[in-house]
């Protein structure tokens, strides 16, 4: 029997009994008192939740609002017939940035999460070469050498160099931006050479593996951030880094079991999770929030508001008009946003031979790159991720059947492509690629439940704007004080987490943001908390 935020039949054990709150009028006492100090949060995102749970556990009265029925966003997920299916990430990087939110909140995260760390960590195609990328860095080495003879040692130039720019840059992301001035203090001096300014990732990389391809296979984490390895700030060649010295889990049960395992967490501490019920707009009084309106009618009131919502359809939808200096719909056009992903979410009946993430990349995978980020058009030579997780996690498709995810780089809807009219077609060119690439020419055949997302999809089911995935572009121009910030600068009171504001878009990046955001408005109420130290 589901739970009330349909935690699903394999949901851990948790401590506590937290619940849900469905209503307005179901709000009373929780047990943990009446805090002095109120917060509300818009959106049950991995930054809503983690943030809730912050701040609940240092006694805070926390009130989340998430829109839907059920929580998580982008990393949310799709149920039907027995399958489960995570909607955005797959890969969980840095979980040691997870632990510390329930650290700091007193908590373990193993209460509430059962964690598996993959091996191999993903296996990449390109052309008819299979590169696996291991647990074990020595293993990786010999996959290195058996492909690319001679070029094992470079990754240990890599690791060393990689992980002292991740050192230098790592103070500069748990860093709250909102006064740019008093932010560049001498301890981040350091971190300077370590930007690359003027670099790309793939230019990096280049400097370490003088075989392009080789460079490549160590490039596609841009993907993450929806970039291409050509254009991508040179300082995120430590996302590969990341991996290959702190691996990659997966949680069972899927990664949307991290946002309801964060809200069952809170609501422990005592926060109020109101799921299905929408926010209309923030409440103003001059520049200052002081709460908000939801779609009944029904106004909050908070000493303070965190807008977890995409940035984009926040600040298009959720503030009063005329109420933006900043961001005007104006600005907002005039920035730059990630790609977006055609993706197929397949409950097939039977098990495939595949590892639980594969990466295949283009034939002529710079051309394919160029006409997503720079031509803004479709592609007939797909690039493509696979997530088999069946072969890891048996909680998520039918004793024998398996859960495939299937993602497609795309345009954003910035690109003049009608999705009404080319879904079918990229549809088709999926199977034609695992028939080609994979080997695996019956797919088809073999899908019990179905549910494609197109850029468009993501637009209007997910509320993201231009269907941009992956939030903002980490470009320059849009990174540390230049992102939105953290204490939001156009209103007193107001804060932003998730993918849109710094630290960036990602889920290591997400919980920083909600603890940036989390300690502000503790300092603010004058509040002392827990703080703890990651290293690289």
């Amino acid at each position: 029997m589901n739970s009330p935020m349909g935690f699903g039949r394999n949901a851990p054990k948790t401590r506590g009994g937290g619940r849900t709150v469905r209503n307005m009028k179901d709000l009373g006492s929780t047990g943990a008192g009446d805090p002095a100090k109120k917060v509300i949060i818009i959106g049950g995102g991995p930054g809503g939740v983690s943030s809730a749970l912050l701040l609940a556990s240092r006694g805070i009265q926390v009130d989340l609002f998430e829109k839907q029925d059920r929580l998580g966003g982008r990393t949310g997920c799709h149920e039907e017939m027995g399958y489960r299916f995570d909607i955005g990430p797959t890969f969980l990087m840095m979980k040691s940035l997870l632990d510390r939110i329930f650290i700091e909140a007193g908590m373990d995260s193993a209460d509430y999460l059962e964690f598996v760390r993959l091996d191999p960590m993903y296996e990449l195609r390109f052309d008819d070469e299979i590169f696996r990328a291991c647990n074990n860095n020595e293993d990786t080495k010999r996959e290195i050498e058996r492909l690319f003879p001679g070029q094992g040692g470079a990754m240990d130039v890599f690791l060393k160099k990689e992980k002292a720019r991740f050192k230098s840059l790592l103070p500069a992301f748990q860093r709250d931006f909102s006064d740019p001035v008093r932010s560049l203090r001498p301890d981040l001096l350091p971190a300077l050479p370590h930007l690359s300014l003027g670099s790309s990732v793939f230019d990096n990389l280049k400097r370490y593996f003088t075989d392009e391809k080789l460079a490549l296979l160590f490039s596609f984490q841009s993907k993450y951030l929806g970039m291409s390895a050509w254009e991508c700030p040179g300082a995120f060649a430590m996302l590969s880094y990341m991996e290959h010295e702190h691996g990659i889990y997966h949680t069972i049960g899927g990664l949307a079991e991290i946002p309801r395992a964060f809200a069952r967490a809170a609501e422990d501490c005592g926060a109020r999770i109101h799921t299905g019920t929408p926010v209309k707009q923030l409440l103003l009084d001059g520049r200052k929030v002081t709460g908000v309106e939801l779609e009944n009618g029904e106004k909050v009131h908070a000493d303070s508001v965190i807008i977890n919502a995409d940035f984009g359809h926040a600040m298009t939808h959720l503030i009063p008009d005329g109420a933006l200096k900043k961001y005007t719909k104006e600005k907002l056009e005039s920035m730059k946003f990630s790609c977006s992903t055609f993706m197929m979410h397949l409950g097939v009946d039977k098990l495939y031979d595949l590892p639980h993430h594969s990466i295949v990349f283009a034939r002529d995978y710079k051309k394919n790159v160029e006409e997503i980020f720079k031509l803004n058009r479709s592609s007939d030579d797909l690039s493509f991720y696979v997530r088999n997780a069946s072969v890891t996690d048996p909680t998520l498709a039918p004793e024998g059947k398996s859960s495939l995810y299937i993602l497609v780089p795309t345009p954003n809807l910035d690109g003049d492509l009608d999705w009404d009219e080319i879904q079918g077609r990229y549809r088709s060119l999926v199977f034609k690629a695992f028939a080609e690439r994979l080997g695996i020419d019956d797919l088809e055949q073999h899908i019990e439940v179905e549910k494609i997302y197109t850029p468009r999809t993501w637009s209007t089911e997910l509320d993201i704007f231009k269907g941009a995935t992956f939030n903002l572009s980490h470009c320059l121009s849009q990174m540390a004080w230049m992102r939105p910030r953290n204490r939001f600068e156009e209103f007193k009171n107001c804060f932003l987490v998730g993918g849109g504001t710094h630290p960036g878009s990602g889920l290591p990046t997400i919980f920083e943001s909600a603890r940036i955001a989390s300690n502000l408005i503790s300092d603010t109420f004058g509040l002392r908390y827990q703080k703890t130290e990651i290293t690289a």
